[in-house]
């Protein structure tokens, strides 16, 4: 049975329709989750799991951790421009920056990734001699340059205008004599079996490189980033030391979090 939104109830007269219900669900939210499937619907979790594994092997699901992700959101699409990002979950993303910013303590050297959400990290950090920050972002570049105390290093290499950053081999040996406190890593996808992940390659093998060279690494995104895949994996999940995102954030995120050992916070 389907509980419905002025509490009467919907019998649902096989399995087919519910599966039905499912595909719809997955295509108007992007995902779905065992749990609230399986009250909703009033069978047990077994059952959605069969469901989920069913829509997976006709091409209409992914299988996610605790759900699954609709195929139209795995790879979907090409990578928004830096525009389109710059004016998307604005507020969530100055409040995930001012959280992180208040991370760093006198005497850090952090490294801020590429992406509009370490673009607002960079507009609260405190304006202090003894903070050094490392980036390859022209845009975060720019908002640095207004502070006339922190350190400022500039990875080179090949500029990508479409997100306004540098990427290359030059890029990524820049890296190999730095041992920074912390890396705050923004993403386009997060997945909890998956992991992390982005539309562009050699961003993905900065990020890695990165991540080597931090002893702490925090990831930073708003929530609409949660069950997106894209092409190409940067890191486990389970890699993490910290993740920060806001309060729209998914309650399976707060599962993962304590399972693997990451400490979450919410802005």
């Amino acid at each position: 049975m389907l509980f419905m939104p002025d509490g009467s109830v919907k019998v649902l007269r096989d399995t087919s329709e519910r599966r039905r219900e499912i595909t719809a669900m997955l295509r108007s939210r992007g995902s779905v989750q065992v749990t609230p499937l399986s009250e909703q619907f009033g069978v047990s979790m077994q059952t959605i799991r069969k469901d989920l594994h069913y829509l997976e092997e006709h091409g209409v699901a992914t299988r996610a951790y605790g759900g699954a992700i609709s195929s139209e959101v795995v790879n979907a699409g090409a990578e928004p421009a830096i525009e389109t990002k710059r004016v998307s979950h604005t507020e969530e993303k100055e409040r995930i920056g001012r959280l992180a910013a208040g991370m760093v303590k006198a005497g850090d050297s952090i490294m801020l990734d590429s992406g509009t959400t370490t673009l607002q990290i960079a507009r609260f950090l405190p304006d202090e001699e003894d903070i050094t920050v490392v980036t390859n972002d022209f845009d975060v570049l720019g908002v640095l340059n207004q502070k006339r105390k922190i350190k400022i290093v500039m990875l080179g290499g090949e500029l990508r205008r479409r997100n306004m950053a540098f990427y290359g081999a030059q890029t990524v040996a820049a890296l190999d004599d730095l041992l920074l406190d912390k890396l705050f890593l923004g993403v386009d996808g997060f997945d909890v079996e998956r992991g992390i992940t982005t539309h562009h390659e050699p961003e993905a093998q900065l990020n890695r490189k990165m991540v080597e060279t931090a002893r702490e690494v925090i990831a930073v995104t708003d929530a609409s980033k949660f069950g997106k895949v894209c092409l190409h994996r940067i890191i486990d999940v389970g890699d993490l030391d910290s993740l920060i995102t806001d309060a729209g954030a998914p309650d399976y995120i707060d599962q993962a979090a304590e399972r693997l050992g990451i400490s979450l916070y919410k802005a």
